[in-house]
């Protein structure tokens, strides 16, 4: 009950401090199990942001003290499945409208241009070498953002000087289909901004710190075939 009640409070705490905009409260540990309370609590924070899940702290409380005080929970087994697959349909939905918008809109701006599988691009520099195939196997650099400017991934290290910088290697088709695509569109020395529907990248699934349903922005520069 004590860590239930250490949990507890350190969740108040911080929506209080979240609601407000303000840096959570200095934490005081008076014992080991405080710090697992605490450790506990910043474990589900992760886990939950990395799944993109959008929780009232509240609620979230009220289920594990549910579970930890041995009371009965408010809802079955059944209606915990029913909830979960609701929620993940009313999300799938409004993911897809975001990047059905996002991609009308793009579509108009200067040089983007759309293949018929949906993926949309822009040459920012056309190269002059060779297009590689499904057989190929090639190096490039990339950073890769989600819609809100976020980097998920990236080849560059950022730091100087560049020539720490190590492009990846792989072979064209061991990669998400919209990368596949277009790099056979790319000649080497080309540079393109790539715009990824979630079907032709991680769909529904997501991965990592994908959520789901996303779509995808990249810069990718095909340095060499190999």
């Amino acid at each position: 009950m004590r860590l239930l009640a250490t949990f507890t409070i350190l969740i108040s705490i911080s929506a209080v401090a979240a609601a407000q905009g303000k840096p959570e409260s200095v934490i005081e540990f008076k014992t080991v199990g405080d710090k697992v309370s605490y450790a506990v609590g910043l474990n589900i924070g992760r886990s939950l942001q990395q799944q993109g899940l959008d929780v009232d702290l509240k609620m979230l409380t009220a289920g594990i003290a549910a579970i930890l005080s041995d009371t009965k929970p408010a809802l079955t087994d059944e209606q915990v499945q029913a909830a979960f697959m609701e929620y993940q349909s009313e999300k799938a939905k409004a993911g897809k409208e975001i990047v059905r918008k996002f991609l009308d809109e793009n579509a108009k701006q200067k040089g983007v241009q759309q293949t018929k599988s949906g993926m949309q691009y822009q040459v920012l520099r056309e190269g002059s070498g060779e297009k590689p195939t499904t057989q190929s196997t090639v190096s490039t650099h990339y950073r890769g953002k989600l819609i809100n400017g976020k980097v998920f991934d990236e080849s560059y290290k950022g730091v100087a000087p560049v020539e720490t910088d190590r492009p990846v290697s792989f072979g064209v088709t061991q990669v998400i289909s919209g990368w596949t695509e277009a790099l056979q569109l790319m000649k080497v020395g080309a540079k393109y901004r790539l715009f990824i529907p979630p079907e032709l990248a991680y769909g529904d699934r997501g991965q990592s710190s994908i959520p789901p349903n996303s779509l995808l922005i990249f810069d990718i520069e095909l340095v060499s075939i190999k």
